[in-house]
């Protein structure tokens, strides 16, 4: 604007020296609104720009005409846009073609007599200008990039130093703690069923199941600080499992238990059906420690691609808002193994009206990620 309000300027082209700078501030500005937008600019797209910022500016530089245009540093920009994306091999071969089209430019204009012929020492030092510019700028691009990788490392490794740290922990806490209770309670259970007299058997096997379920446990627990995956729900064994549960939550408290499945012959996909027994099983649990009930039902039922499932019971309730910000790992964890399979779980309690826990899970959204 200053160039174009100068009132002593000469224009050689001054409809040309208007249009490829005024097409030159829109063509900028549409770029910086795309990049801005777009946030990640695609390769292909930079060298579509950088190859028009060179067009352009020698444009300008041939409109605006004279050995002495300001618009020679016009020229920078490619070179740093160019050096900003691909580091010396993009600056330094920018530089050197902004160089080639100002001195071709230059020498046709004064072969043409459009301009004074251009002193070979203002070639020089344009031209060094340029290409030196190139240089430092597409060094202390690499040099950033550099840096920035070497940073990312160091946050990766520290990172898992951190993680290598905590699991170390979390191992000698549950050796030191769990672990340890864990084998004492075997023993104390072995020493329990020692002193029972024969005419007890239900309370033999009883503590028999109680001692085999902590060494099992036990040994899931010696497998995870090992780091190797722990054995899985045999499929086609939800039905089963569950009956069993059920057995163990009759005897426990005393009370009617009832499993009502819509298909004796319930097949599902194995991922799915692990997780399904798993909330199951800790609903039951919350029942058999909370809920003091004399009843209990577990219903599945498939409905086309759907499955519905729910556990209610007559017991004491509670205030489901209060049991999840108090104490509620054992319901988030119900949550949060239904949502890795596409399921919703609903929790309907008051305290003194029983509670309702349900479930629905999409089959047909949850294949994807199981299979």
């Amino acid at each position: 604007m200053v160039i174009q309000l100068n009132p002593l300027r000469v224009a050689r082209f001054p409809e040309l020296s208007f249009f490829s700078l005024g097409s030159f501030l829109l063509y900028s500005l549409a770029a910086s609104y795309f990049t801005w937008k777009q946030q990640h600019v695609p390769a292909g797209l930079g060298v579509v720009t950088t190859s028009l910022d060179i067009a352009w500016i020698a444009l300008i530089v041939y409109a605006t005409g004279g050995t002495r245009t300001p618009f020679f540093f016009y020229y920078t920009f490619p070179v740093i846009t160019a050096s900003l994306r691909w580091g010396m091999k993009g600056s330094i071969p920018v530089a050197f073609a902004g160089v080639g089209a100002y001195i071709t430019m230059r020498l046709t204009l004064a072969a043409e007599a459009l301009a004074d012929p251009l002193g070979i020492d203002t070639i020089v030092v344009r031209s060094l200008y340029l290409i030196v510019l190139g240089c430092i700028f597409g060094y202390v691009s690499e040099f950033e990039k550099k840096q920035n990788q070497r940073l990312l490392a160091l946050s990766k490794t520290a990172a898992q130093a951190a993680v290598l740290d905590e699991r170390r922990r979390i191992t000698f806490e549950l050796h030191d703690n769990i672990l340890q209770s864990l084998a004492t309670l075997i023993l104390r259970i072995e020493s329990s069923r020692g002193r029972l007299h024969e005419s007890e058997p239900e309370i033999i096997e009883e503590l028999k199941a109680a001692e085999e379920l902590s060494r099992s446990t036990m040994k899931d627990i010696r497998t995870f600080l090992a780091g190797k995956p722990i054995a899985a729900l045999a499929s086609g064994t939800l039905i089963e499992r569950l009956r069993d549960e059920l057995k163990f939550l009759r005897d426990g408290v005393g009370g009617e238990c009832v499993l009502e499945v819509n298909s004796e012959n319930l097949t599902l996909p194995h991922r799915i059906e692990s997780e399904i027994y798993y909330v199951l099983r800790e609903a039951l649990t919350n029942v058999t420690r909370h809920s003091h009930a004399t009843h209990v039902n577990i219903s599945l039922r498939l409905d086309g691609n759907r499955l519905f499932g729910s556990v209610i019971d007559d017991g004491v309730g509670f205030e489901p808002d209060q049991k999840f910000g108090k104490s509620g790992f054992g319901l988030s964890g119900m949550t949060d193994r239904l949502k890795q399979i596409g399921g919703v779980l609903l929790i309907e309690s008051s305290p003194g009206a029983g509670t309702k826990i349900s479930f629905v899970v999409s089959l047909s959204r949850a294949m994807p990620s199981v299979n």
